[in-house]
């Protein structure tokens, strides 16, 4: 007959002092230690934005994609200062600059790059490259910005009121996006522009890249309003008398905030690249007005016997995609974790 000492039988593996035994198994559902440190990390009660302003820190690449962001933005903006501290204007032409022997391509190695003109010249005209080309940014990024804005603007707008309302206001906005999204786009776009003749190109074109883009974001933003309008804040707000107006501001509008600044970020590189495209097949922006895929389809005659006029806009345009890009993919997993892995 054995006895047992009151106590001992919840002592078990744990030692006699009842610190656990470092062979003990943890509890079941308990996390590993490993899974629970990075939590460590994050404050309670940390914003979205103070999460996604940690978290971009922690990725350089990322902070690289921001600065040269920053850089192209602040090279748009001040374009034409930056034009008048390299001495040409865009438009202005530098016959010296040339040799009429040779089919007028520039003078000097590397495309004609000298203390004169800092990415060399084009061809035959002579004109400086690198006043080209930051008012080519200044273009591009306008086009860009102005038309996901309206984008953003009115997919938001559709996508919260067939979400909220439902029944026949959800029916027709999905059946006009669904419409939209269906219709062949960029062929619209290459006709209509391709017509118009005495319009400000610019305001013509982001208006109709903005118009063709709005259902992808309307989508999501519908997605996002079906899960939150059924939430226990938005019954609270509902029962205590809040207008629709009131709720879709104070309440939906705030909880789909985060996909719609990750879908943002990564409509500007696509409606950069639209604008390339459009200016590359010459029905976008008009000469003079500089545009990088109108410079870039001029310097296809050039590419083998001056490489440089191909290079320079190309590797521009490159970058403005390449880090916008990385960017919107980085606030698309920290804002919106799921959409990012659906």
């Amino acid at each position: 007959m054995t006895t047992t000492t009151p106590g001992a039988a919840g002592r078990g593996p744990a030692g006699r002092d009842g610190a656990p035994s470092p062979d003990a198994a943890p509890p079941p559902g308990a996390a590993p230690a490993e899974a629970a440190a990075p939590a460590l990390d994050v404050p309670a009660g940390s914003s979205p934005w103070q999460l996604a302003r940690r978290e971009l820190r922690r990725r350089p690449a990322v902070r690289v994609s921001l600065c040269v962001v920053l850089l192209f933005v602040l090279m748009a903006v001040t374009a034409p200062w930056l034009a008048a501290l390299g001495g040409w204007s865009p438009e202005e032409f530098d016959k010296a600059a040339v040799d009429p022997y040779l089919g007028g391509l520039p003078l000097g190695s590397f495309g004609g790059i000298s203390p004169e003109h800092w990415l060399g010249v084009e061809p035959v005209t002579g004109r400086d490259l690198f006043a080209r080309v930051v008012h080519g940014a200044r273009v591009s990024l306008l086009i860009a910005f102005a038309a996901t804005a309206i984008v953003v603007v009115t997919g938001t707008a559709a996508g919260i009121a067939a979400g909220y309302f439902g029944g026949r206001t959800d029916a027709v906005l999905s059946r006009l996006m669904d419409l939209t999204m269906s219709f062949p786009s960029l062929i619209f776009m290459i006709a209509l522009l391709s017509v118009a003749k005495d319009v400000n190109r610019i305001v013509l074109m982001t208006a109709v890249i903005g118009v063709f883009g709005w259902p992808g974001i309307a989508r999501v933003v519908r997605g996002q309003t079906l899960s939150l309008k059924h939430r226990e804040y938005v019954d609270a707000a509902r029962v205590g008398g809040a207008s629709s107006w009131r709720i879709l501001t104070r309440d939906i509008l705030p909880g789909v905030a985060g996909p719609v600044i990750a879908y943002t970020t990564l409509l500007i590189p696509g409606m950069i690249s639209t604008e390339a495209a459009l200016s590359y097949l010459g029905v976008g922006v008009r000469p003079p007005t500089p545009s990088w895929g109108q410079m870039i389809a001029e310097s296809v005659a050039f590419y083998e016997t001056d490489p440089m006029y191909f290079v320079i806009p190309s590797v521009f345009l490159f970058l403005a995609v390449l880090a916008f890009t990385l960017l919107g993919d980085a606030l698309r997993d920290i804002l919106d974790p799921r959409g990012g892995r659906t």
